[in-house]
């Protein structure tokens, strides 16, 4: 059994920052992808950013520029640095992985967080 914890989320005005964490623990034996994806009221979820062991990043148009995405391998957690936030960034933001669990290395298992809110208010 693998758990997302995700914390960091939260009201924010328009221009300011806040920085999301996501905390891996379970059966793993190692990560490959890690992301955050966010999903807007009346939208479909969409892919902000995503990183893999080695290092390459991904990002949306949308927040390329503003936003930064690391993680700590010996932690197993992924971080979301939002900064310069606008309202239309306002949306439930979800933690993804991609691991091997052990005894399985040749496996690619997904798993989600269960959202944290991020509000922009202008």
């Amino acid at each position: 059994q693998v758990q997302l914890v995700e914390s960091g989320g939260g009201l924010v005005q328009a221009g300011g920052s806040l920085r999301l964490s996501c905390a891996a623990s379970g059966s793993i034996l190692s990560i490959n992808t890690m992301g955050w994806y966010r999903q807007a009221p009346g939208k479909q979820r969409e892919l902000v950013a995503d990183i893999t062991r080695g290092g390459s990043t991904n990002y949306a148009d949308s927040v390329k520029g503003r936003f930064t995405i690391s993680r700590d391998n010996a932690k197993n957690t992924v971080y979301l640095q939002m900064n310069s936030l606008k309202p239309e960034d306002t949306a439930v933001y979800y933690c993804n992985i991609h691991y091997s669990p052990y005894g399985f290395s040749f496996r690619d298992l997904e798993v989600w967080g269960q959202g944290t809110l991020v509000t922009v208010s202008s």
